[in-house]
């Protein structure tokens, strides 16, 4: 269900003439969701900080959010970095706006910080056991939603394991994000591939319903030619924690993480805040400013708050996963915010 919440200076006590004269239109994740935890802080920070209060619509499909945002029909929203490239091209989701107009409308879109708390992850319910992960071939298996990044990195994940392709060797599974766990719980697929934070309410919510085990990627087949080419693929980036760390997050459920080594170790979805071109300088300087001030709020506000890889140092643009087969600028008011800060900016995310 879509849902719309005001987060700001609307309800708050502060005088109205400490904030910027235009409510921020935001479009996020469903709660309980990295997105969605990053989104409504920030809006509790820039309310605090008394640069502008934040309208948010919960429950959004992300790829129609950043063609909101390249048309500046949305101020802001959480995007897969996939998406952005896509766009550019006018391919997957976009291929009815076409290779020209997709580029132009990717040229519209600036970046003000950057996160990566979603990695792809491998399960199953122990009382339906898979195996071996590298044999997959005839499984009916859950890898994303109808369409978009999740999909496209669930397929990747599923491949990447076993050899097989989508409606080849095995059935993927794809139901609306609201619809995930039902449709898991419900005994309909054998196993499922999702980009979590750590520790997921969602993998949490599935153990209630019985034992489950997770799966990083094997390192042999992370360290292979096609493993290096999904880290490095567009919309992606590399993922590391200390299996213990991992286990940790996810104490007291009925949830077993196996790994061949001492770390988890996957690939994550690359993410960055984006808002139009035409945002203001200084709006997206106050913005950016808040954030960067915030780092204990957002890193202890919530448990998965440490393993969001959030931006809060120098920007090299790899690490975040751009400045590769994803190409985008960061907003000018969000490099000044960061240089002030201290911070250095790589010069390929310079407009």
């Amino acid at each position: 269900m879509i849902k719309s919440i005001l987060l700001g200076g609307v309800m708050a006590l502060a005088p109205a003439v400490a904030f910027a004269q235009t409510t921020l239109t935001a479009e996020t994740t469903s709660p309980g969701s990295t997105p969605h935890y990053i989104d409504s802080t920030l809006a509790a920070v820039l309310d605090s900080a008394c640069v502008a209060p934040m309208q948010i619509t919960e429950g959004a499909t992300l790829t129609n959010s950043v063609q909101a945002v390249a048309e500046g029909q949305l101020d802001m929203a959480p995007a897969p970095l996939i998406l952005p490239f896509l766009l550019s091209r006018g391919i997957g989701p976009y291929s009815g706006i076409g290779p020209v107009k997709g580029a132009e409308l990717a040229g519209n879109i600036r970046i003000l910080f950057f996160n990566a708390g979603a990695a792809q992850l491998f399960g199953h319910y122990n009382s339906n056991p898979i195996e071996n992960i590298r044999e997959l071939e005839g499984k009916r298996i859950w890898n994303g939603p109808p369409r978009g990044a999740a999909l496209t990195s669930g397929r990747a994940m599923i491949e990447l394991l076993s050899g097989q392709k989508d409606g080849e060797g095995y059935d993927g599974v794809q139901y609306p994000w609201p619809d995930t766990v039902s449709t898991i719980t419900g005994g309909s697929v054998d196993a499922w591939t999702i980009p979590e934070g750590l520790p997921s309410g969602r993998q949490i919510a599935i153990a209630a319903a019985g034992g489950i085990t997770l799966y990083d990627v094997p390192s042999d087949l992370l360290a292979s030619e096609l493993g290096q080419q999904i880290v490095a693929a567009p919309g992606h980036a590399p993922y590391s924690i200390p299996v213990e760390e991992f286990r940790a997050a996810y104490a007291g459920n009925d949830i077993t993480i196996v790994t061949d080594d001492e770390t988890f170790d996957t690939f994550a979805l690359a993410f960055g805040q984006i808002v139009p071109t035409t945002m203001e300088e200084d709006l997206a300087y106050n913005i950016t400013k808040a954030y960067l001030e915030a780092e204990e709020r957002f890193l202890t506000s919530s448990p998965r708050g440490p393993y969001i890889g959030l931006s809060f140092g120098d920007i090299d643009g790899i690490s975040q996963g751009v400045c590769g087969a994803v190409q985008m600028k960061m907003h000018e008011g969000a490099i000044r915010a960061y240089e002030e800060m201290g911070h250095s900016v790589a010069g390929c995310l310079r407009p």
